[in-house]
C-alpha cells in the first residue's frame, strides 16, 4: 500500500490524500487550498496525481478546503462515483455552486485590473463542472458497511464536525489480508450544540488524522453563550454594533441557535439580529432537512419549537442592496456574515463601516488561516487593508474560540486512546494542521501507536 499526501500536508486547507492499494487509487478528500492568491491558484490547478486514473473518492465532509477542488478533478477527467454522506452530499451541492460563483466573479475582477498584453484570467472551474460533481456524488448512511469495489469496502462514521461529517474506516484486501485504514477527516467535539458527539472508532493499521488544534484545549461551549449575552448588553447600551464573521457551514447555525435559546429564555434583550449571507440562508434550510442527525438535546427542542433556526428579531440577509442598506442602519444591531476568515463576501462591507468605530466590536470565531483577513483582525494589528485601502483597528476584538468545530487535545486523546484499547494503531500521518499543533499532538499519538507518528510534506509518497 502506499499514501501520497497531495494536500493538508505540513498545512491546514487543501485535504487530499492518495492511497494506492494493487491495482486501485483511492483519493480522500479533494480541497481547495487557501491562503496567498498565487500560491494557492497554482496549488489548486495543478494535481499531483492523474485524475482520470482514480478509481474513487471518499469525500469526508463538505467544508471548502476538503471538498472545493472536486470540480476541478472532474474537469480533469474523474468519471468515477465520489462517496459521502447523504448530508454531505446536500451541503457540498450548495457550497461548490457557491465557490464556483466566486471563482467566476474573481477572474472577472482580476481581468478587468489586467494590464494590457496580460494574459486572461479563468475561472478556476465554472458551475458546469459544479454540475458534474454533483451527478457523480453517492450518499452512504452512517455506519453501514458498502462494498464499493471487490477489494474494497467503506464506512462513514459520526465525526461531529459539520452536519453530514464523517470519518471513514477503509478495508482492504491486500494479498489474502485486510489492511485497515481510518482517515479522521475533521474530528469534531464531545458536547457540542446541534451535533451528535464523535462516534468511537476500533484501532487500524494505518491512521490518517487532523491534527488543528492538538496542542490546544478549548473553553467549554457555553461559555459562547456567556459571551454573546455580555456582547449583546453593551451593544444595546451603547447602541453600537457586533459584526462576528462567520462560516456559512456551521458555525452561523450554531450561533443562531444559541441566540434563539436565549432568545426564548429572555437572556438577552431584543436587538435586531442579521444573517447576511446567501449561502447562509441556503445551508440552513439543509439543516432543516436533515434532523435525524441532530443530537438529542435539539430532538428534545423540536418538541416545543418547531425551528431552532428562527426567532423574533432574526432577518436572513439575501438580496445585495439589503445589505448595503445595513451600514448606514442606526441603532444596536449584530451581524453575522461570510466569510469566517474575512477573506471574502458581504462581511468585508460590513468590517470596512465598523472597525474604526470603538465602540463596535469584531467577533473572531474559530480557526484563522495564517495570512487572511481574520488572522490579522484576530491579532489585533493596528492598520488592516480591505478593498486595497488601509483602516484602522480601533474596534474592540473579541477572541471567542468555545464554538471551534474542531477536536482539542483533550478530545483527539480520548478518541486515540479507544482506538489503541481495541485492535491498536500501527502508523499514524498526521495532517491538516500548523507546526506548533502538528508537533504537539505528535508527543501525545506516539504513547498509542507501535511506530513513532510521521508528519508528512506536500507530495511525499510512504509505503506502509
Amino acid at each position: 500500500m502506499k499514501i501520497t499526501f497531495c494536500g493538508a500536508a505540513g498545512e491546514v486547507t487543501g485535504s487530499q490524500h492518495l492511497i494506492e492499494c494493487g491495482k486501485l487509487r483511492i483519493l480522500l478528500d479533494c480541497g481547495l487550498f487557501q491562503g496567498r492568491r498565487s500560491e494557492s491558484r497554482t496549488k489548486n490547478q495543478h494535481f499531483l496525481h492523474k485524475p482520470g486514473m482514480l478509481d474513487a473518492v471518499i469525500l469526508s465532509h463538505a467544508h471548502i478546503d476538503h471538498c472545493g477542488n472536486l470540480p476541478s478533478l472532474v474537469g480533469e477527467g474523474y468519471k468515477g462515483p465520489i462517496f459521502c454522506t447523504a448530508a454531505t452530499a446536500d451541503i457540498a451541492a450548495v457550497m461548490l455552486d457557491d465557490s464556483a460563483r466566486i471563482q467566476e466573479e474573481d477572474a472577472a475582477h482580476l481581468n478587468k485590473r489586467r494590464e494590457k498584453g496580460e494574459p486572461r484570467i479563468e475561472p478556476l472551474y465554472t458551475h458546469k463542472e459544479v454540475a458534474q460533481v454533483e451527478r457523480q456524488l453517492e450518499g452512504v448512511p452512517y455506519d453501514e458497511w458498502r462494498q464499493i469495489f471487490p477489494e474494497l469496502r467503506i464506512r462513514f462514521r459520526e465525526a461531529g464536525h459539520i452536519l453530514g461529517s464523517a470519518s471513514v474506516e477503509l478495508e482492504f484486501q491486500e494479498l489474502g489480508e485486510i489492511r485497515r485504514v481510518v482517515f479522521t477527516g475533521d474530528l469534531g467535539r464531545r458536547g457540542m450544540p446541534l451535533l451528535r458527539d464523535p462516534t468511537l472508532v476500533n484501532g487500524c493499521d494505518v491512521l490518517i488524522t487532523e491534527s488543528t488544534y492538538g496542542n490546544r484545549v478549548h473553553p467549554p461551549p457555553d461559555d459562547i453563550k456567556d459571551d454573546l449575552v455580555r456582547l449583546i448588553r453593551k451593544a444595546a447600551s451603547q447602541q453600537s454594533r457586533i459584526v462576528i464573521p462567520a462560516f456559512s457551514l456551521g458555525r452561523t447555525q450554531q450561533l443562531v441557535y444559541f441566540l434563539n435559546e436565549l432568545t426564548n429564555s429572555k437572556q438577552i434583550p431584543q436587538i435586531p439580529v442579521f444573517v447576511d449571507s446567501p449561502l447562509s440562508s441556503r445551508i440552513t434550510k439543509v439543516f432543516r432537512e436533515h434532523p435525524d442527525v441532530f443530537d438529542d438535546e435539539v430532538q428534545h427542542t423540536l418538541k416545543t419549537d418547531r425551528d431552532p433556526f428562527d426567532f423574533p428579531g432574526l432577518t436572513y440577509i439575501t438580496r445585495a442592496e439589503e445589505s448595503m442598506a445595513l451600514n448606514h442602519r442606526k441603532g444596536p444591531m449584530l451581524i453575522i456574515a461570510a466569510s469566517g476568515m474575512c477573506e471574502s463576501g458581504r462581511v468585508l462591507h460590513h468590517l470596512k463601516h465598523s472597525i474604526e468605530n470603538p465602540a463596535n466590536t469584531v467577533a473572531i470565531m474559530g480557526f484563522q488561516a495564517e495570512h487572511t483577513l481574520g488572522r490579522r483582525i484576530r491579532d489585533k494589528q493596528p492598520f488592516v487593508r480591505i478593498y486595497d485601502r488601509e483602516y484602522s483597528l480601533r474596534a474592540n476584538v473579541e477572541v471567542l474560540e468555545g464554538l471551534s468545530a474542531h477536536a482539542d487535545v483533550n478530545d483527539l486523546r480520548w478518541w486515540y486512546e479507544h482506538m489503541a484499547q481495541t485492535t491498536g494503531i500501527g502508523q499514524a500521518f498526521l495532517v491538516h494542521g500548523e507546526p506548533d499543533s502538528l508537533q504537539g499532538l505528535s508527543q501525545v499519538l506516539k504513547d498509542f501507536c507501535d511506530e513513532d507518528p510521521i508528519i508528512p510534506e506536500r507530495g511525499k509518497v510512504y509505503e506502509v
